[in-house]
């Protein structure tokens, strides 16, 4: 039996303001969920809060490369830090986020240890860099980069923390449930990051697309993998409570079978959420179902 333990990783640094003088809502997802009774459901050990610097974007501009650069740069460490500690005493964090790039301190944490891999299910591939301006537009903000930063793409004070570049091999990248015609697929394809889009999960099943993707994921090619959900992998008719509800998304039953197959893995050594957004959630249903959904993928 796996010790799990229950980290908040509140940081909403890599998202762009939702309206003029706000901020985003993403770090109220950890108190969202624990209030879902998600720290008993899960039998987890408290891991208590890596508590994020202040969302202060300042004078950054189109063209000043990722805001919060440097706040991003300390949290990562100091996530990576806590993540390292559990996973060296071989427990199994659940990371509850925040936006996606609370992601690199998981992806600095393992790459600390060694070679490790990752499954992100996740309604996009997150994979803006500077490379790829003329599909995705200019980098800014990480939320949307974080994929691109942890295979080495962009800026060094983000892509290469303590010489370690890069966190993720490209090849040892499983995505899950970006939506049919993304544009990022050819650069993704070319670089063999496996992509497995909502169509093929629906076509093929969510469990046997999961267990084919976990191929190379084990020993000696790599010590293991990390899983990142992503809840706008979700359609929008289950999970409207993201900064980007794209259409055609997956529905709760695929998604809790293919987090299952994931979670489970011997070869899983830890797991975080990302992106659901309480504020735009008033009768806390969205929350409800990703409580159901991370729960009983453990079941």
């Amino acid at each position: 039996m796996r010790t799990i333990v229950l980290l908040d990783a509140p940081s909403n640094l890599g998202l762009r303001p939702p309206a003029p003088g706000t901020v985003p809502g993403v770090y109220k997802l950890a108190g969202a969920l624990r209030e879902q009774g998600l720290l008993a459901r899960l039998g987890a050990r408290e891991g208590g809060v890596a508590v994020p610097p202040r969302y202060d974007r300042g004078d950054w501009k189109e063209g000043d490369g990722v805001f919060h650069a440097a706040a991003l740069a300390r949290y990562t460490v100091t996530l990576a830090d806590r993540i390292e500690a559990h996973l060296r005493d071989g427990e199994f964090p659940v990371v509850l986020g925040g936006d996606c790039s609370i992601q690199l301190g998981a992806a600095l944490a393992m790459r600390r240890l060694g070679r490790y891999g990752l499954a992100a299910i996740d309604g996009s591939a997150d994979f803006r860099h500077p490379g790829n301006t003329a599909v995705n537009g200019p980098v800014g903000a990480a939320g949307g980069e974080e994929l691109a930063l942890s295979t080495g793409r962009g800026q060094a004070d983000l892509t290469d923390l303590e010489g370690l570049r890069p966190y993720l091999r490209d090849e040892d990248v499983r995505l899950f449930g970006i939506r049919d015609g993304d544009g990022d697929l050819p650069e993704l394809r070319a670089a063999g990051i496996r992509a497995a889009t909502v169509g093929e999960i629906r076509e093929r099943g969510a469990g046997p697309v999961a267990r084919d993707a976990l191929e190379g994921l084990h020993p000696p090619d790599t010590a293991g993998f990390w899983v990142h959900l992503d809840a706008d992998v979700l359609d929008p008719s289950v999970m409207p409570a993201v900064d980007s509800p794209d259409p055609d998304g997956l529905t709760a039953d695929e998604l809790v079978e293919l987090l299952g197959v994931l979670a489970r893995s011997p070869r899983c050594v830890g797991l975080n959420v990302t992106i659901y957004d309480p504020d735009l959630d008033p009768d806390g249903r969205a929350g409800a179902l990703l409580a159901d959904l991370v729960a009983g993928s453990f079941a």
